[in-house]
């Protein structure tokens, strides 16, 4: 799995970034627009999931675990969602497809060319009444979120960015009170990278109930997991 990794995301696409010109980012965002149906944003998952399946490996959840994120989203069926990473906005199309009338999602992203992709992506797909895009640090946004974005509590919580965020930024939301008894929050990428430490901290706590949903690497055959930790106040 690493080796094909290292592969995918560090020789091919740098010899294929230096040739085209352009980012892979900008590569996946242009066949969507050339392929998928405006205003649709499952088309527009689809796409996605079919450039990164057979042409370049990238980094959404994919449509194996995409199917645990959208099972999730719609058993919590929130009205205030949050995401952690929103990288071409692949999960923030997906994610927001379930949502109900009136509901909102919020995804942070820290990389601001992904940021870019990701904002016409979610454009095209016809979702960006649902989806407020916010550029920075997780850690200087989550505080920010009650005053300066109206979030009383979040219902669900997709956790998609750096791995090393996951357990702080966890206890960041409970600090902030940003959570409520039974609020959902999805891990992505548990086992592959790996969030040894997000596991530790949620399993031990007595403030959250976890299901383990075992998967493989999005767009691979290497294994991989969600976490699901619900709340418990």
């Amino acid at each position: 799995g690493t080796a094909a990794l290292i592969w995918n995301e560090v020789i091919r696409e740098k010899v294929t970034n230096f040739i085209m010109n352009q980012s892979k980012e900008q590569r996946i965002l242009n066949f969507v627009l050339q392929n998928a149906v405006r205003g649709d944003p499952c088309s527009v998952v689809d796409t996605i999931d079919k450039y990164c399946s057979q042409k370049e490996w990238a980094m959404n959840v994919g449509n194996e675990k995409g199917l645990i994120l959208d099972k999730t989203v719609e058993e919590a069926n929130p009205s205030v969602a949050l995401e952690l990473g929103t990288y071409c906005g692949y999960s923030a199309v997906r994610i927001s497809r379930l949502l109900k009338a009136g509901a909102r999602l919020l995804t942070v992203e820290f990389n601001p060319e992904f940021a870019a992709i990701a904002k016409q992506m979610i454009e095209f797909a016809g979702v960006q009444d649902k989806v407020k895009l916010l550029e920075g640090p997780s850690e200087e946004i989550i505080p920010q979120l009650k005053k300066k974005y109206e979030v009383d509590t979040l219902d669900f919580v997709f956790l998609d960015h750096w791995k090393d965020r996951y357990t702080p930024d966890t206890i960041l939301l409970q600090e902030c009170n940003l959570l409520r008894k039974g609020s959902v929050l999805l891990a992505d990428n548990i086992i592959f990278p790996g969030a040894p430490d997000f596991l530790n901290y949620v399993r031990k706590s007595p403030h959250f109930q976890c299901t383990n949903y075992p998967s493989h690497l999005e767009y691979m055959q290497v294994e991989d997991a969600m976490e699901k930790a619900v709340f418990l106040g």
